[in-house]
């Protein structure tokens, strides 16, 4: 289920992405600490099951107590379960299916399975392909790599519409729309694009100062210097032949004034203020230009091209943005343009859409598929428990207290779904103990079928993550027998 979070600032936060919810919460226990940054690891590390992660630490910490009542010593405890871990990500490999990234029917329906706990679940027909696209458009075409940047994915978020109007864009996509206080052009075909990092309008000295004119004609002098040196600068933009002009944002004087946007809307070049400097990368990259600090260095190669740049209206808003398409050589980025009705619809489809970009990225970095509704992990419980029954001592007990609580996932997966939990994990081992390795929680209809069959697929390395993660952490607080208090 979704949680509705109030923070200070009476702002609302509407999420069911554990990483979200807890990261937002204040916890002052430094062990509760330990279990937020768990979440933080695993969202980082695979981007999504930062639920599953906690819930699983949690189940663990709960062996331990019962392990710990027994009289087993807490660093066996630690030591045992960290190799228990080991073991059952061994199993969920050797299950595992294996997926070539040109195969997109897989992907999608690992990516539909990670966004049908969503908000924006309905949607998923849209946003899957859109979340699988751009991961891929990032890569080479031989698909070799074995990790993917997700920052190099803008994602720009627009009131108004819908979250089906959300769309892939090939380009870029900048949230100010052109400058139309002059009159300036607002599209501009076969573009030249220069992003200048100096500021058009008159000199200042380095230090502050006044100069107190007496008589209109100096003051008219002036005017006329200022007027000829923005003029100038104008003029050696349109001689480098660009039609489009970014400019960077300024603190220290104003990046353009009302006069350069005069001059430059007379030469008939479309102008877009304020671009943000952490922005600067993204766009070189994007367009293929290079970011002009003085008006000397502007220089034809250094301009990127786009067969079209245009201002669009966004339907149901009150804004424009400004559309660059068809770029020449585009390096390795693409932008995703979010629509929705209102910010809080806004900023879950952000979260989704990003835990199902992770979930494409995670399949990059390992390249196998398994079950999901709870299947992978009952798999992974039998065969612990059977490898258990083979150990002697210590061992063997705390081999089967971690596979009992591999149990806590398709338990609170059945739990969630309103099913009758105990029954439900009963079932689900009876068919895996007949060799039935896809057998899962069916949360639309309540009974237990075949994930393979359904394609409710998620990437290993989202369960294996999430074993190994909780279960160092868990054993890192194994090893910690006082709180000592220093104010």
């Amino acid at each position: 289920m979704d949680k509705l979070i109030q923070l200070p600032g009476n702002e609302v936060v509407i999420s069911n992405d554990g990483a979200t919810i807890l990261s937002k919460m204040k916890v002052l226990h430094p062990a509760a600490k330990m279990l937020v940054e768990l979440s933080q690891s695993q969202d980082i590390q695979a981007g999504d099951g930062t639920t599953t992660v906690v819930v699983l630490a949690g189940a663990l910490l709960e062996a331990c107590a019962s392990l710990l009542s027994k009289g087993i010593h807490p660093t066996q405890i630690s030591s045992s379960f960290l190799r228990a871990a080991e073991v059952a990500c061994g199993f969920l490999k050797q299950v595992g299916k294996p997926v070539a990234l040109q195969d997109r029917v897989k992907l999608l329906h690992a990516v539909e399975t990670c966004l049908s706990s969503k908000v924006v679940a309905q949607n998923s027909d849209l946003l899957a392909p859109i979340a699988v696209d751009s991961v891929l458009s990032l890569m080479d075409t031989e698909l070799q790599e074995n990790n993917v940047d997700l920052r190099d994915i803008r994602m720009v978020q627009q009131m108004g519409g819908t979250v089906d109007d959300t769309e892939l864009v090939d380009g870029l996509v900048l949230t100010k729309g052109a400058s139309k206080t002059a009159g300036g052009p607002s599209a501009m075909k076969d573009a030249k694009i220069a992003l200048i990092q100096y500021c058009l309008s008159a000199p200042k000295t380095d230090m502050d100062n006044n100069v107190v004119v007496s008589d209109y004609a100096a003051m008219d002098r002036i005017l006329r210097e200022e007027r000829k040196y923005i003029l100038n600068q104008c003029k050696q933009i349109k001689k480098s032949g660009a039609n489009v002009l970014l400019i960077q944002k300024s603190i220290l004087r104003d990046a353009y004034n009302e006069l350069s946007l005069h001059f430059l809307a007379k030469m008939g070049i479309l102008v877009v203020t304020d671009i943000e400097r952490p922005d600067v990368d993204f766009i070189c990259r994007t367009l293929g230009c290079h970011p002009i600090a003085h008006e000397d260095q502007l220089a034809l190669e250094k301009l990127g091209t786009a067969a079209n740049v245009a201002d669009v209206w966004m339907e149901g808003g009150h804004n424009k943005v400004v559309k660059f398409t068809g770029v020449a050589n585009p390096g390795k980025t693409v932008t995703v343009l979010l629509r929705g009705s209102n910010e809080l619809v806004l900023s879950e489809a952000n979260r989704s859409l990003h835990d199902a970009q992770c979930v494409v990225r995670s399949l990059v970095k390992e390249r196998f598929l398994i079950a999901g509704g709870g299947a992978a992990e009952t798999e992974a419980a039998l065969r612990l428990k059977e490898y258990a029954v083979g150990l002697t001592g210590k061992d063997a007990y705390c081999f089967a207290a971690f596979a009992d609580a591999l149990e806590v996932i398709p338990y609170t997966l059945a739990e969630n779904a309103g099913m009758k939990p105990i029954e439900v994990v009963t079932e689900l081992r009876a068919k895996h103990s007949a060799g039935m390795q896809g057998a899962g929680i069916n949360v639309k209809k309540g009974i237990v079928s075949d994930m393979y069959e359904l394609n409710v697929l998620q990437p290993l390395l989202v369960s294996t993550s999430a074993i190994q993660l909780a279960t160092e952490t868990v054993s890192m607080i194994m090893k910690v027998d006082d709180l000592i208090v220093v104010q």
